[in-house]
Parts: structure tokens; C-alpha cells; sequence
């Protein structure tokens, strides 16, 4: 069975066992990166997952927090002897820094590196970001500071529907993004510019008529933490779950 694996549910401020948000959305054929943070490989080893697995990353938007981690775990798979093409998918604004930041640490000169190619989607909803044996997974712009794409992901097998917010402001198109979702995973920074509240993300996920609600990308560093569940039960009225790290989102 498909499931998501939280590897880091932190906003951009991680503390000692939060690190910052970042996903691995695990088929039966491989494995999917959402965002990148923190130390891939090793955060990948302590999920129970092998980093080889690793076809696809997804990177929503070019933030630190969403993609410090990416040139460390293009070399560090480089260095533990990878030889599998990767595949890094997101918006022009972001794959085009991404590749600018690689050329920056004159990357092309590593000797026999393994393939890695760039994908940009434009910025539209519901347009198609990757189809392959275990996921169809569309990107869905959402309202931050700069471009960011929220994703919706279809698992093949049961045909169920993880929606994720990313970051950004309620409206309707996080309702559209995560319309009938199984699981909707949004973010719970908190209110104001480029972001969402707890309670926020509760009144989303009931506009959007979504069966379960999980909260992530929440202030962390010693912050009351009790109270976001709740804020966010209250508004949507179905199951909801804080994120934590390593936390199994089975689908």
C-alpha cells in the first residue's frame, strides 16, 4: 500500500526533533522526494528507506527551508555511488535556481556523475507534473511569497487522493487543489501573508469535503503545540492529526 512518510514537519525553523518539512511519498515501484531538507540520505535511512528508491524529486518552491537540502543529496548519493538517473520537477522559478545553485558548486566536473535532468510544469492547476507505475501527480498553484505549487497525488492502486498544500494562504484554490481528498496535508504556520492557520486549514478542509486533515510546516523551537488540533477540529468536524516527524500517512 502507498503511504507518505513525513521526514521533517517543521516550518522554517527547525528545532532537536523537528526537522523542516519535506516528504517521501513511497509506491510499490519507488520512491518520490517532496521538498529537501536537512540530511536526505540519512533522514531516508532512519525512514526505512533506501535512497537508491529514490526516481523523482518534487521541489515546490525555492525557499531555504524547501531546497537547502537538495545539492547535499545529489552529492552525497554521488559519493555513496548512485548511479540511477534523477528526475527534479517544479516551476521554472525554481528548477532554473536549482540548476543555477548546482552550477555554482561546478557540479558538471564531478567525475561520473549519475544523470540528473531538470522538469519544469508551468503555473497552472491541475497540470501534470509525473505519471508513473505507482502515483499521477498534478501541481497546483498556491499563494506564497514566490511561485509555489500545491500537489495533488493519485495513488493507481486504490485510487485514493493525498492532497498537499505547501505553503500558502487560504482560498479557493487550496479548495480546488484538495476537493474530495482522502487525506489533505496543509500547512499550519499561521495567519498572515503566504500562510495558514490552524483553524484556517480546518475551514479548508471542510469546504473541500476532505476525510482527513493532517498538519504540517507548524512552529515548532518549544511553541504550545496542543492547541493546533484542536483549533483545526473545530472548523472541519472530521479526524485531524498533527504532524510529527517520521509519521506514516498510510493511503
Amino acid at each position: 500500500m502507498a503511504k507518505v512518510i513525513v521526514l521533517g514537519s517543521s516550518y522554517a525553523i527547525a528545532d532537536d526533533t523537528h526537522e523542516n518539512t519535506h516528504l517521501a511519498l513511497v509506491g510499490q515501484n519507488g520512491l518520490v522526494m517532496i521538498d529537501c531538507a536537512g540530511q536526505p540520505v540519512l533522514r531516508l535511512k532512519r525512514a526505512g528507506l533506501a535512497f537508491e528508491r529514490v526516481g523523482d524529486l518534487i521541489l515546490t518552491h525555492f525557499h531555504p527551508d524547501h531546497v537547502y537540502g537538495a545539492p547535499l543529496f545529489i552529492m552525497d548519493m554521488w559519493l555513496r555511488g548512485r548511479r540511477r538517473p534523477l528526475r527534479i520537477h517544479g516551476l521554472r522559478h525554481c528548477v532554473e535556481r536549482t540548476e543555477a545553485l548546482m552550477n555554482a558548486y561546478e557540479w558538471r566536473q564531478w567525475p561520473d556523475l549519475y544523470p540528473v535532468s531538470f522538469h519544469a510544469v508551468e503555473p497552472v492547476e491541475d497540470t501534470l507534473l509525473l505519471d508513473n507505475e505507482d502515483f499521477r501527480i498534478t501541481a497546483w498553484p498556491v499563494v506564497h511569497f514566490l511561485p509555489t505549487i500545491g500537489l495533488r497525488v493519485l495513488d493507481k492502486e486504490t485510487g485514493r487522493v493525498v492532497a498537499y498544500s505547501c505553503d500558502t494562504e487560504p482560498g479557493p484554490h487550496v479548495e480546488r487543489l484538495a476537493a474530495g481528498a482522502d487525506v489533505l496535508i496543509h500547512e499550519a504556520t499561521g495567519a498572515g501573508p503566504g500562510h495558514t492557520s490552524a483553524a484556517q486549514a480546518g475551514q479548508l478542509a471542510r469546504a473541500a469535503a476532505a476525510k482527513r486533515l493532517v498538519l504540517i510546516h507548524y512552529p515548532t523551537g518549544g511553541a504550545d503545540l496542543a492547541h493546533l488540533a484542536p483549533q483545526a477540529q473545530a472548523t472541519f468536524g472530521g479526524p485531524v492529526a498533527l504532524a510529527e516527524d517520521f509519521m506514516v500517512v498510510d493511503l
